[in-house]
């Protein structure tokens, strides 16, 4: 209900401060205290705080700061940021930039900003802190809530084969990541073969525009959220080097193929080589490897002369990498020059020299039983 109020001073302040976007608000009495709400949304220009750190979370940065700068037609009155300790991409930006910077977690007061706006950043929102924007955080997510909630969406989206991916854009709940209701949201093909690194930066992009095309209706947004619901929904873990370890015995070319996608140019894949830890480099997909007197078995090494390159076996194929690091970088060339024609070899054609390499961190331990399966 609608609750008459006597004009104080404090009162009066406080109400002259949400007349700033050339619009009339009013204030809404709750069990949460004062709510802003809005009569218009024609003429709305935001006083926002921005929470963000990595190169994904600055394109969005670049758009609301160029708004913020365009007097005639930007949606952004004030634009300030919070961002972590270090020296994080977002950071740098706002430096360059003049922009306000606060430290994690910020001291806020209440109605000091209208809206925030959460990308990329890491760190739980509470809900105090939420409650301090009438309009609530926004967070701009690099895929098709419910899908891949989390932290590492754009690389579980190649990893797992994905051909549609998106942005959305909710507004944070407290307790949990990604689960708020959804304000917009929009697909994108991902393209074949594409990096991690490629997508990433395309999400960023759409994601920024989306986020403006979001706060130019705000309040119609708000209005019209729908709930996330549970049906497809997924979890996005954070990347880390257990994932890098490749399974010879289970895994297929493909799904070789979107790992190195995924990871490769952030956390090399490794393998077992003679005991010791390999990382595997510079990878070129899918090796036709035709020799009748050869069996494959998941984790035989070839080198191809021509072609310069070691070809692995794995569950249905062999896939290949044109330099690995052992003690140093090794070219193929170079790996089967010093290591790779020292091996015990079997029926071997002129052209190539075989080894093995074995899967994960234990792949010592299956040496034995391997050696025994390739002389059956």
């Amino acid at each position: 209900m609608w609750t008459n109020v006597r004009a104080s001073g404090a009162f009066l302040k406080s109400f002259s401060n949400v007349l700033h976007c050339g619009m009339w608000r009013e204030w809404r009495v709750g069990t949460q205290g004062w709510k802003l709400m809005s009569s218009s949304s024609s003429t709305l220009r935001w006083r926002l705080l921005f929470f963000g750190t990595d190169d994904f979370a600055v394109e969005s940065l670049k758009h609301l700061t160029s708004s913020s700068r365009n007097s005639a037609e930007g949606l952004v009155e004030n634009l300030e940021v919070v961002t972590l300790p270090g020296d994080v991409p977002v950071k740098r930006f706002a430096l360059k930039n003049n922009i306000t910077l606060h430290a994690w977690p910020p001291n806020l007061t209440q109605g000091q900003f209208d809206v925030g706006v959460v990308v990329s950043f890491g760190c739980l929102l509470h809900e105090r802190l939420i409650n301090k924007f009438p309009y609530g955080i926004l967070n701009v997510h690099p895929s098709l809530l419910p899908r891949w909630r989390g932290p590492a969406p754009i690389f579980h989206t190649i990893m797992h084969g994905d051909t549609v991916t998106g942005v959305t854009v909710i507004q944070i709940r407290p307790h949990k990541f990604d689960i708020g209701p959804i304000l917009n949201q929009q697909l994108h093909q991902v393209p074949e073969s594409c990096t991690a690194d490629e997508l990433g930066a395309d999400l960023a992009t759409k994601g920024a525009h989306l986020l403006i095309d979001t706060l130019k209706n705000l309040p119609e947004r708000i209005a019209n959220k729908r709930e996330q619901g549970q049906t497809g929904a997924t979890f996005a873990p954070k990347i880390g080097a257990g994932l890098s370890w490749v399974v010879w015995e289970e895994q297929t070319c493909e799904q070789i193929a979107r790992l190195y996608r995924a990871i490769g140019s952030r956390i090399p894949l490794r393998t077992v080589w003679m005991g010791q830890t390999m990382k595997l480099l510079n990878f070129v997909g899918k090796c036709h490897i035709s020799d009748p007197r050869k069996v494959p078995i998941p984790g035989s090494v070839c080198y191809q002369k021509e072609s310069n390159t070691l070809a692995v076996c794995c569950k249905d194929g062999w896939v290949g990498f044109k330099a690995v690091l052992l003690k140093k970088r090794l070219s193929a060339a170079d790996f089967y020059n010093g290591y790779l024609h020292h091996t015990p070899l079997r029926n071997t054609p002129d052209q190539t020299a075989e080894g093995h390499f074995f899967s994960g961190k234990d792949g010592t331990k299956d040496i034995q039983k391997r050696k025994n399966s390739t002389l059956r």
